[in-house]
């Protein structure tokens, strides 16, 4: 039996996996899926979870089920690709003949003393629902400060405001402005909306450390009662410890058919693979199933042709009401539509392999 192995099930990962299981699976190659949870959660709601407005469960989505499809659970501790093994809670060692890298990401703390240790996480599930735990904890009138005005910080921060009127929200950027890589017209929605919602924009800022309790400023002191991190990811440490090319932010080098060049039986998707778009579920899904259109071709002996990637867009939302986003090449929504389109997105995710 040939095995090929899927490392994550988020949406790089279970793309791929539907994909080959929708095709003809040849007889003799076994599909494993492996991941610490039973069950994918849908990363892009994450903020809602932390915010308390929708329960974990409500964001969950079963794996595939197929009798095709072996699941094993377990946390990922090493991979060696000269061995093509895979090694599991420091335990169990499982041999490959194709690998699937979906592994996703981690945050990036760019090196600021206790930023890792002091603040609090959306990048996981274990550790949205800590977070979640902290947050809502907080006395009336307390001090939440998320560190990061991208995308995930704007939603966090709108949907705590909508969850936790009583508390203060602020928001530290290093740049000028929130949403830096977003049209002008959209940034100013969106900052009139947190103008109007008292959400309080800190740009310019730049960590020198934090303590419990406190971020530095360039030697200010910016008191809080939980600090959310969202300023920034980086592929996951398993990833971090491959010994093969990458680019600057240290995600996996790879050739056309997202094959690492020295390593072809070897696959690498979502964001810990080297990319010109940003990170991004819809991203990660696309090349997901571009790899298994790659691997189906190989099997059939066929030269894979790929087309290329086009991404719809990009969709935030400001609370359960409102949202912007930018669709197509620079097309701007912003209000009511782009919070429902959101809505459906999100329908869908979850009825997927319905």
């Amino acid at each position: 039996m040939r095995r090929l192995i899927i490392l994550g099930g988020g949406y790089g990962g279970i793309s791929a996996a539907k994909e080959l299981l929708d095709k003809d699976l040849p007889s003799d190659v076994q599909l494993m899926l492996i991941d610490r949870m039973p069950f994918q959660g849908l990363k892009t709601e994450y903020y809602a979870l932390a915010s308390g407005t929708i329960a974990d469960v409500n964001i969950r989505v079963p794996f595939p089920s197929d009798e095709r499809l072996t699941i094993k659970y377990g946390e990922i501790t090493d991979i060696d690709l000269a061995n093509q093994t895979v090694q599991l809670d420091h335990r169990d060692i499982i041999d490959y003949d194709t690998l699937i890298i979906a592994l996703g990401c981690t945050d990036k703390y760019h090196g600021i003393p206790g930023a890792q240790l002091y603040t609090h996480s959306i990048q996981t599930l274990q550790a949205t629902r800590e977070t979640y735990q902290q947050i809502n904890n907080i006395v009336p009138y307390g001090q939440v400060t998320i560190v990061g005005g991208g995308l995930s910080g704007v939603e966090l921060a709108a949907e705590l405001r909508e969850s936790r009127a009583d508390l203060n929200i602020r928001i530290l950027d290093r740049g000028a402005s929130i949403l830096s890589t977003f049209p002008d017209k959209l940034v100013k929605y969106v900052r009139e909306w947190f103008d109007e919602h008292e959400v309080e924009m800190v740009p310019y800022c730049s960590l020198s450390r934090v303590e419990p309790g406190i971020l530095y400023n360039k030697g200010e002191e910016i008191w809080t009662d939980a600090a959310v991190w969202t300023a920034g990811i980086q592929p996951v440490e398993q990833v971090q410890k491959l010994d093969v090319p990458k680019d600057p932010q240290g995600r996996v080098l790879l050739n056309e058919l997202h094959q690492i060049p020295h390593h072809r039986n070897v696959y690498v998707v979502g964001d810990c693979a080297s990319s010109p778009f940003s990170p991004s579920g819809q991203l990660a899904e696309a090349q997901g199933k571009q790899v298994a259109e790659v691997i189906h071709a190989s099997w059939k002996g066929e030269t894979p042709k790929l087309s290329r990637i086009k991404l719809k867009g990009v969709l935030g939302s400001l609370g359960k009401n409102e949202g912007f986003g930018v669709m197509g090449k620079r097309t701007v929504m912003t209000g009511r539509v782009p919070r429902v389109l959101k809505s459906g997105v999100l329908w869908m995710s979850k009825r997927h392999f319905g």
